[in-house]
């Protein structure tokens, strides 16, 4: 039996990993201060992929752009792929290959990978699936506070405050186990749809609001005017511990209840008690004030996320014991991943990449000259769509991500990664991604490996391993020390033991903003609550960890923290009589990003076996869609199918589908790809669409090819 953490969220729950009947492994949960000793079902089924028909074993290798994959010896596959790099530079320099990585990656692997593309491919193109998750709040919160750590607090503060409001996150679902963090405040949920995170609240006594998609940054401006008109905003507070308070309320004085409640559809009413309640909180045991995805992921997240930042600053909240202001990371490293270097505008620790004195910092540690270091890249989004373009990478290496199924505008991307002349993919299992792949390596899942990852509170734990990987299989860190050493540089410089990646990490980010340099192995072993940043300390005992951020100071130069004067501006695009209603998506209970895992365990396929739309009764009938049937979504730059299911309770304005599903089930393929001008987060909440009556799939035919249960090996290109 092992004791280690969840593959999936970036609540990170303690769970066990032991040996099961039938050369099988089973979960179970362990106690914890995240979890307290319990799972989701996602965790409790975890195990089941360690041993599934589908794993990869053998490195695959497809030779011609109409030939199939087939499996070759490991050397064969690094010297091809190696090769193809090493010619591909020669004729269009170090930025025709491109790295897209993960926030799923231990900090090991981030790390790592950062370093492979900076130095072994000399490219500043890089970038990871976290910029379409955290990236605006990140923006948001290096904004205001001077630095971003998901949660500058424990989770399980949550339990003693009076109020909680949640903007864009429904954890019911996505985290269960925090909802045990909440089952004492009163919960205001903010959430164009009735989510089962909103049912909880008006069971017990909270509150919900719907507003239209697309408005979230009004809402929070009504909410601050409603606030202040009420007398509960923190004079004293804004005037010892902020900056710019007049500058920002001056966008939130037109925002009166009735006017926010014309451009939301939040009756105004519902506006003035949230703020009540909150103020109130405040001012008693105290609030907070938690971010999710449905609030950021859109062209002006970063604003969006600055509104509510802005309202918690005005309360009071943030840097005071029993409040705060935090946003609820992803992925499940999703923290770590964003700080330590495979982010197109940083290197380890959080440092900026073009900060000379960072470059300096890392280049010691490296061994480099730091103008051998390459500048900022292009964000996840950009690099995609580039890919196969004049002046593009040709070459692009995929790391723990799906973005076939992941990225907005999918079907564009798609095409996309079908123009590159080499795509190199690591995964255990034949994603989407995979199948167009030209090499695809076979890694380590998460029980077969040693890391670190850090969870949404700044946690540093240790992931542990259980078993072996199959044979024919090894770690993401092997992979990119191979490659590095037939790319030209030292095996030392690019270990493939997690424990001296952890080292070099540590002298990498001492002195940086997300400080691990105290973070040892010892420690962790021990079970020490590591909430960075983790100072090693001046030859004494080790500094303390910091399990909460801003108690005395903030961030910036000063110890203020600063509002952002932030105003509302429509979504990127509006419904037209082609398109006349709203798309918005979202996660399941039973599935996990672009479910390239959950979709081949048993139990969550038969719960979620295929895509859905939910509808208002009357747009139903409205649009001549019938219950349980089948519709074809359209928006401008895709369609996708899914059977209808009639919500009550939803907006008529608004539909809704998860993004779980490939194929032509893909609800990316409708998202708006329009960028936020500082996070450079895609606009995945709100797309133009018209929705229409779709004969159901033919007999036989196959909706999700992760549910066969075969080892695929490859087709035509």
């Amino acid at each position: 039996m092992t004791r280690t953490h969840c593959p999936y969220c970036a609540l990170q729950c303690a769970m066990h990993v032991e040996p099961a009947p039938g050369g099988r492994w089973a979960t179970r949960p362990a106690d914890f201060p995240v979890n307290r000793g319990g799972l989701c079902r996602k965790g409790w089924t975890a195990a089941e992929l360690l041993t599934h028909p589908d794993r990869l074993t053998a490195p695959l290798l497809r030779t011609g752009r109409g030939g199939r994959l087939r499996p070759v010896d490991w050397d064969t596959a690094l010297d091809h792929v190696a090769g193809r790099l090493r010619a591909l530079r020669a004729e269009h320099g170090p930025d025709a290959a491109a790295v897209f990585g993960s926030g799923g990656l231990t900090n090991e692997k981030s790390y790592l990978l950062g370093k492979f593309a900076r130095l072994a491919l000399g490219t500043s193109r890089i970038d990871y699936n976290g910029r379409f998750c955290m990236s605006s709040a990140a923006a948001a919160g290096n904004r205001a506070f001077g630095l971003d750590r998901g949660l500058p607090f424990p989770v399980t503060d949550l339990a003693g405050a009076e109020a909680v409001l949640l903007a864009g996150a429904n954890p019911a679902e996505t985290m269960p186990p925090l909802m045990g963090h909440l089952s004492a405040p009163r919960l205001i949920v903010v959430d164009p749809r009735r989510t089962a995170t909103a049912r909880a609240a008006l069971d017990a006594g909270g509150l919900h609001l719907a507003p239209r998609p697309g408005t979230d940054t009004a809402l929070a401006l009504g909410l601050l005017h409603a606030a202040r008109v009420q007398g509960l905003l923190d004079e004293d507070y804004i005037a010892r511990r902020t900056t710019g308070f007049e500058a920002a309320w001056a966008q939130a004085v037109p925002w009166w209840p009735e006017h926010t409640e014309q451009v939301t559809g939040v009756p105004a009413h519902l506006v003035r008690e949230a703020a009540r309640t909150l103020g109130g909180a405040a001012a008693g045991r105290g609030a907070h004030v938690l971010t999710g995805r449905g609030t950021e992921q859109h062209a002006k997240g970063t604003d969006t996320a600055s509104a509510w930042i802005n309202l918690a600053l005005a309360l009071g909240l943030p840097g005071r014991r029993g409040s705060g202001y935090g946003c609820l990371t992803g992925q499940g490293n999703g923290q770590g991943g964003r700080e330590h270097g495979q982010k197109a505008d940083q290197l380890p620790g959080y440092r900026p990449i073009t900060d000379p004195a960072a470059r300096a910092a890392v280049a010691r540690v490296w061994g480099v000259d730091p103008g051998e270091l390459p500048g900022p890249g292009v964000s996840a989004y950009e690099l995609l769509d580039s890919l196969g373009t004049p002046g593009g990478p040709k070459a692009l290496l995929v790391f723990g991500s799906n973005p076939a199924v992941s990225a907005p505008a999918a079907a564009r991307v798609r095409d996309r990664l079908a123009a590159t002349d080499l795509l190199v993919v690591a995964d255990f299992v034949m994603s989407e991604t995979a199948q167009a792949a030209d090499v695809v390596l076979p890694v380590a899942q998460w029980a077969e490996e040693e890391g670190t990852m850090t969870n949404l509170e700044g946690r540093v734990l240790r992931r542990r391993k259980a078993l072996d990987p199959p044979p024919g299989v090894r770690t993401d860190l092997q992979v990119i020390a191979g490659l590095a050493v037939r790319l030209g540089r030292g095996a030392r410089e690019f270990p493939a033991d997690p424990g001296e990646v952890l080292a070099e990490l540590r002298a990498a980010t001492a002195g940086a903003p997300a400080d691990y340099s105290g973070v040892t192995p010892e420690r962790l072993e021990a079970g020490e609550a590591l909430h960075w940043p983790v100072p090693a300390g001046d030859g004494g005992p080790p500094a303390p960890p910091t399990p909460r951020l801003f108690l005395d100071r903030f961030a910036h130069p000063g110890g203020r923290a600063r509002f952002a004067p932030v105003a509302h501006r429509p979504p990127a695009e509006d419904p037209d009589p082609d398109h006349p209603l709203l798309l918005t998506t979202g996660r399941t209970m039973g599935h996990y990003q672009s479910g390239a895992q959950t979709r081949r365990i048993g139990e969550l396929a038969d719960a979620e076996p295929g895509a859905w739309v939910e509808v208002h009764p009357d747009t139903a009938a409205e649009h001549g869609l019938s219950p349980a049937g089948w519709a074809r979504l359209t928006s401008r730059r895709g369609t996708m199918l899914a059977r209808v299911r009639l919500q009550s309770t939803a907006r008529r304005d608004t539909v809704f589908a998860p993004f779980h599903y490939g194929g032509d089930q893909t609800a990316n393929d409708l998202t708006n790809p329009a960028l936020d001008p500082v996070s450079r987060m895609p606009e995945f909440k709100v797309a133009a669409v018209r929705i229409e009556p779709a004969p159901p799939p033919g007999p036989g035919a196959e909706r999700d090819p992760a549910r066969t249960g075969r080892r695929t090996t490859g087709g035509p290109r």
